[in-house]
């Protein structure tokens, strides 16, 4: 760290020494040039004393606004770059203030503040999804490993079934894992580009109700759906995760025997895709979290999800130029509104 705040000032001392430099090359010039045409035009002439009097007090107001730059200009300057020094360096805490009363420099100061912060959260969240992912794929792992082991020395047809089971639920819940971690990593990086085509999308989400048939069928829930005849152009396997996630996560979350409501209406040049669970609804201050990477509202759903589905429904929506919004029925129960 010291050796940059050494080059700096080294290039500092340098720059005011040039100045200085220039300064006497401009001035002397100057004040002889001065000096002439008082005589020339005035008939006066002025003796060397007074020339140099008239030089010296140039090299004084010179070095006063050199002074005056090197507070107001350079001594920020040059704070900043030892600041972006560390930054670079990996230090994202790096803070940096100002008294300075320009504008610029103060604007410049304020953005590289929001600059470093926006790091430091970035690289939270990286280390946050490398340790989530960790664990959300060690849980299922470790179940796979305990249940071939008691594989290997059961003897018991039912408990080898049952083992089994076990095994290849894991497996799937892996699988899915992996799978979403992948197209989410895809999606946020905009590595994947949107297939458009146009298709029905009222039947798409129909086809996403029925292919998560095994999951309501066990809670013995109910469907109110009401949806009009809509063609959409978009990217179609795409806009099934969302569906697909959206149904699941309020089959998941409805209590037996409940009810889900779905709705799909054209208002305009917009799509308006809404579907309300009868669940415990979601607080407040969790309505902007619920969207994060592996956050999950509920701890007691979490043996039923990996906390990956919002997410990869919003930055879908977001990557199609649609956009997810949540709210609470009067029931108490979640309310999601797709708009395309």
């Amino acid at each position: 760290m010291k050796k940059p705040k050494n080059k700096n000032k080294r290039k500092l001392w340098t720059y005011f020494l040039s100045c200085v430099v220039a300064g006497f090359g401009i001035t002397i010039p100057l004040e002889i040039l001065l000096a002439a045409s008082v005589k020339h035009f005035f008939n006066m002439e002025i003796s060397l004393p007074n020339l140099l009097w008239i030089i010296f007090v140039g090299i004084v107001a010179g070095g006063i606004v050199m002074s005056f730059a090197s507070k107001v200009v350079i001594t920020p300057l040059t704070k900043l770059s030892t600041a972006m020094t560390r930054v670079a360096q990996g230090d994202f805490e790096t803070q940096i203030e100002t008294e300075s009363r320009l504008e610029a420099i103060q604007d410049i100061y304020t953005n590289f503040n929001l600059m470093v912060s926006e790091l430091n959260a970035t690289e939270t969240l990286q280390t946050d999804f490398v340790s989530n992912v960790s664990h959300e794929i060690k849980t299922p792992i470790t179940a796979i490993e305990g249940y071939a082991t008691l594989l290997q020395d059961c003897s018991d047809p039912k408990s080898e079934a049952e083992y089994v089971e076990k095994i290849l639920y894991n497996t799937k819940r892996l699988s899915e894992l992996v799978g979403n971690v992948l197209l989410l990593s895809k999606v946020d990086n905009k590595a994947i580009q949107a297939k458009k085509s146009t298709y029905r999308l009222d039947e798409q989400i129909r086809q996403a109700i029925l292919m998560l048939e095994s999951k309501w069928s066990a809670k013995n829930l109910e469907f109110d759906v009401d949806m009009d005849d809509v063609d959409y152009t978009g990217d179609k396997s795409l806009m099934f995760h969302v569906w697909n996630n959206l149904i699941d996560n309020a089959v998941k979350f409805s209590p037996c025997g409940g009810l889900i409501k779905i709705s799909l209406k054209r208002s305009g040049d917009r799509i308006v895709f809404i579907i309300e669970d009868e669940g415990c609804g979601i607080n407040d201050d969790e309505k902007n979290r619920i969207f994060n990477k592996f956050y999950q509202s509920d701890s007691s759903h979490k043996a039923e999800g990996n906390g990956l589905g919002l997410s990869l429904t919003k930055n879908i929506l977001s990557l199609c130029g649609g956009e997810i919004n949540v709210a609470n029925s009067a029931k108490g129960g979640a309310v999601f509104t797709v708009n395309l």
